[in-house]
C-alpha cells in the first residue's frame, strides 16, 4: 500500500522513478540520474504524508483496541471517549484566538501552537474523564458516559468559537476539524514515531493483564491484577499516543473503532496479538483512506476524515444492529 500511495496522485510516478529517488538519497548518484520533480514529490510531499498516515493509524487503532479491552466495552475508541472533542476544542481555541494573542508570530509558529493546544486539551479531557470515574469508583460505564458528556461540552465550545470566528479564520477551523494529512512534514514524523512506539511498547507490556480483565474484573483481581493501576497506565499511554497524532492531523474518526473489531473477528481477543494486528490494520485503512482522499477527485483533495467516516459509520451501525448478548466473551478464543 505504501508503494501504491507513493506512485499515484496528480503527478503519477513509476516504481522505477520512486526507486531512483530513494537510491539518490541513500547513494550519491550522478546528476544525470537526478529528477528534481520526482524528488520533490516523493521526498517532500508523499513520503512524509504516508508515514504520518501510518503512525496515526497505528496510534488510533492501538488505543481503540486497548480502550475496548480495559473498559470491556466494544463501542469505545478515542473518539467516543471525548478525546477527539477535547483536541478539537483546543485546536479551535488556538486557531480563533492565535492571531490576536501572538500577532504576526502566529503565521510562523501557528501550526505547532495549534498542535500543542490540541494535545493539551485532549490529554486534559482524559484526565477529567478519569477523575469523574474516580469520584464514585472506576466503573467502565462511568468512564464512557463521562467521555460522552465532555464530548458534548467541548462540541458546544467549538460551535461557539465557530460563531465568533472571522470568515477567513472559520475556513481554517473547519478544514482542521475535518481531519487530513496535508500538513505532513518530516519534523512531525520524527516527533511522533518514537512517541507512538514507546506508548505501544507499554501497552503490549500489559497485554496479558488486559486479557485477564476482559474475562471479568473479579477474576482479574483474584489473579493479582491491580485493575485500577492497569486502567490508569493503559489509558495514559493510549491517550498520549492518540492525542499526539490527532493534534497534527485533526479529527479522524472510526479508525480506532473499526480496525480492532475487524481484527477481533479474524484472530480473536488475545491482546498479545490483537494490539499489533489492530495497529497494522489501522495503518493500512488510514493510508488507503488518505490515498483515496487525494486521488479520487484530483487535483481537489477531500479531507480524510470524511472518507474514514463514510467507511466507519456503516460499520458502527452494523455493530449496533448485529451485536448479540455475550459476543464479547465468545470472541475470546
Amino acid at each position: 500500500m505504501i508503494l501504491v500511495s507513493v506512485c499515484v496522485g496528480t503527478a503519477f510516478l513509476t516504481i522505477g522513478e520512486v526507486g531512483q529517488v530513494i537510491a539518490n538519497k541513500l547513494i550519491l548518484s550522478s546528476p544525470a540520474s537526478f529528477n528534481s520533480l520526482a524528488d520533490t514529490v516523493v521526498m517532500q510531499l508523499r513520503l512524509p504524508r504516508i508515514l504520518l498516515a501510518i503512525v496515526t493509524g497505528i496510534s488510533l487503532a492501538g488505543a481503540g483496541a486497548v480502550m475496548q479491552g480495559i473498559l470491556r466495552n466494544p463501542l469505545v475508541d478515542p473518539y467516543t471517549l471525548g478525546l477527539s472533542g477535547g483536541a478539537a476544542f483546543g485546536a479551535a481555541l488556538a486557531i480563533v484566538l492565535g492571531t490576536s494573542i501572538l500577532g504576526p508570530a502566529f503565521s510562523v509558529a501557528g501550526k505547532y501552537v495549534i498542535a500543542a493546544n490540541a494535545f493539551i486539551f485532549g490529554t486534559i479531557t482524559m484526565i477529567l474523564v478519569y477523575g469523574i470515574a474516580q469520584i464514585k469508583g472506576i466503573a467502565p460505564e462511568t468512564l464512557v458516559l463521562g467521555g460522552v458528556a465532555l464530548g458534548y461540552l467541548f462540541a458546544a465550545g467549538v460551535s461557539a468559537l465557530k460563531y465568533l470566528a472571522a470568515p477567513e479564520v472559520l475556513k481554517d477551523l473547519v478544514v482542521w476539524l475535518m481531519g487530513g494529512m496535508w500538513g505532513a512534514s518530516w519534523d512531525q514524523v520524527r516527533l511522533l514515531f518514537p512517541l507512538v512506539l514507546l506508548c505501544l511498547a507499554v501497552l503490549l507490556r500489559y497485554s496479558w493483564d488486559i486479557n485477564t480483565l476482559v474475562a471479568g474484573e473479579e477474576i482479574a483481581v483474584s489473579l493479582g491484577v491491580k485493575v485500577n493501576r492497569l486502567r490508569l497506565i493503559c489509558l495514559t499511554a493510549s491517550t498520549l499516543a492518540a492525542s499526539a497524532t490527532v493534534a497534527f492531523t485533526g479529527i479522524i474518526g472510526f479508525i480506532g473503532l473499526v480496525a480492532p473489531h475487524i481484527c477481533r473477528m479474524l484472530i480473536g481477543n488475545d491482546h498479545r496479538f490483537l494490539i499489533p494486528s489492530s495497529c497494522l490494520l489501522g495503518a493500512v485503512l488510514l493510508l488507503v483512506a488518505d490515498t483515496l482522499a487525494r486521488t479520487i477527485m484530483a487535483p481537489i483533495e477531500i479531507p480524510v476524515g470524511i472518507i474514514t467516516s463514510l467507511i466507519g459509520a456503516p460499520f458502527f451501525m452494523y455493530l449496533l444492529v448485529k451485536r448479540k448478548r455475550g459476543w464479547w466473551t465468545s470472541s475470546s478464543r
